[in-house]
């Protein structure tokens, strides 16, 4: 009996170490009035990339199927993480954007 409910805890911690938890970044950072236009246009493609990393980990990965078919509130975990992940990386490319106007240098 014991081994068996180890078996099963080890399992839903495999299922919860391999759940999508991409990075969410902070929009706005205290470096980032004093950036050059180049290092904007670089924190820009960083941000661009974070947001296509946590687009990619919302589709249908091995990870994802495994948790929605057995432990489905993994599954509504990594959604909203992903939905975070995204939408900090949005707002952060609005931020870079806007200091980038106000020193009359384009990021995107």
């Amino acid at each position: 009996m014991f081994k068996l409910q180890s078996i099963a805890v080890l399992a839903f911690a495999g299922l919860f170490a391999g759940c999508a938890t991409p990075t969410v970044v902070q929009s706005k950072q205290s470096q980032d009035s004093s950036m050059s236009c180049a290092q904007l246009q670089a924190a820009y493609a960083d941000a661009q990339e974070f947001e296509a990393k946590a687009r990619k980990e919302r589709g249908v990965t091995g990870t994802n199927v495994a948790a929605a078919i057995f432990f489905w509130p993994a599954m509504i975990g990594t959604y909203k993480n992903t939905e975070e992940a995204i939408e900090a990386a949005k707002d952060r490319q609005k931020h870079l954007e806007k200091i980038g106007a106000e020193k009359s240098c384009k990021v995107i």
